[in-house]
C-alpha cells in the first residue's frame, strides 16, 4: 500500500493524505461494483487486512 500511496506523491503530485484519499476512494468504488464476497479481495490486494494504524483502511 505504501508503495502505491508513495507513486502517487512522486508521480501525480499528491500530498501524503490526498494520496490515501485518493486510494480510499477507488478502492470504495472497485468495492461497489464487486458483490460482497469478492469485496475483501480488494482490501487483500491493497495490503489492509483491518489494520487500524492505516488511515485508508480505516
Amino acid at each position: 500500500m505504501q508503495e502505491l500511496i508513495n507513486e502517487l506523491i512522486s508521480k501525480a503530485g499528491l500530498t501524503q493524505e490526498q494520496a490515501e484519499r485518493s486510494i480510499e476512494v477507488i478502492k470504495n468504488y472497485i468495492q461497489a461494483q464487486l458483490p460482497p464476497m469478492m469485496q475483501g479481495m480488494v482490501d487483500n490486494f491493497l495490503g489492509q487486512q483491518g489494520n487500524a494504524e492505516d488511515p485508508v483502511g480505516a
